[in-house]
């Protein structure tokens, strides 16, 4: 086993050199299932998670947004802010290397099952395979993690997960779905990782027909989950972006857009009618004038008046 193999394999199977520890920690770059902030303060029927389009061409990425690198995989991939057609996306330029960009969270996914967002390819993998250890690269991938929810583990699984907390101090994620691109594989194909089952690869794009082409998807995470690993989704923990080619040596180009996620369409209704209530409520008369008198003397520094422009909230 080569190098790079060998550094994947710690990275997804023997982390902890516990015999098969739930690997989904490594594969998706330890996000912590209980350290996400929730995002649920924005547009009720509208979570932007991955607002690239408001940042800045070659400037920082957005708050919340950071690397995701991978122990003893030294080269990686170079995510930059460009232009687009006039909008700002999320490019990847891959060359024999592997890392993403990562968005720790909270959604439930009863409440928001839709994830959104667009992509494009430069071009994809000859040695790329779903199936294989050596082939598990792609040209661009997108992560869901889901929190740990030790209700749906195991005794033994529950014991390696608690051994998890107690090295890192956060339970790994339960598991995660990865929406890929695939270089051969048809689209539609459901699999797990080569290095766990608690990976599960949705091939939403495959081959090369359309690289150089913005594709937008649009993926009922909820649904996705109960096929995938069957049972309910616990809450989601975390967002990714990647495109890596360790695996193959090859080289990788790739773009995000924004990604967002949609409110379940009884709750959009609801909020909806919330609003249309609102707008419609009728006015109340106006109060009854008081009688005139002269009013008050304000000092200009005097709170209340018009040159006190402090906010004492």
């Amino acid at each position: 086993m080569n190098k790079r193999g060998r550094a994947r394999r710690f990275c997804a199977g023997k982390l902890f050199k516990l015999p098969k520890f739930p690997a989904a920690c490594c594969a998706v770059g330890f996000f912590v299932a209980c350290a996400g902030p929730s995002v649920g303060a924005q547009s009720p029927d509208a979570l932007r998670v991955g607002a690239f389009s408001e940042a800045r061409p070659g400037k920082a990425f957005p708050d919340s947004w950071a690397a995701l690198t991978f122990e003893k995989i030294p080269r990686h991939t170079e995510y930059t802010l460009e232009e687009d057609a006039g909008v700002v996306v999320v490019k990847a330029d891959s060359r024999a290397s592997s890392s993403g960009m990562r968005r720790e969270i909270r959604i439930d996914p009863k409440m928001y099952p839709r994830v959104e967002w667009r992509w494009k390819i430069g071009n994809v993998l000859e040695r790329g395979d779903v199936t294989r250890k050596s082939g598990d690269d792609y040209p661009a991938r997108l992560y869901i993690t889901f929190a740990y929810d030790g209700s749906k583990l195991g005794l033994l699984e529950r014991a390696k997960y608690k051994t998890a907390r107690l090295i890192y101090g956060r339970y790994p994620p339960l598991g995660a779905l990865n929406y890929i691109w695939a270089s051969r594989s048809p689209a539609g194909t459901l699999a797990p990782n080569p290095y766990t089952a608690r990976v599960q690869m949705l091939a939403l794009q495959s081959g090369a027909e359309k690289a150089g082409q913005w594709v937008s998807e649009s993926r009922n995470i909820y649904e996705d989950y109960r096929r995938a690993f069957g049972g309910e989704p616990p809450m989601i923990s975390g967002v990714a972006v990647m495109t890596d080619t360790d695996n193959t040596g090859e080289s990788a180009t790739a773009w995000f857009g924004d990604i967002v996620f949609k409110a379940a369409e009884k709750n959009a209704a609801e909020n909806s009618a919330g609003n249309s209530a609102k707008n419609s409520a009728p006015i109340p008369p106006p109060l009854p004038s008081a009688p005139a008198t002269n009013p008050p003397t304000l000092s200009p520094s005097a709170p209340g008046s018009a040159a006190d422009t402090r906010d004492d909230r």
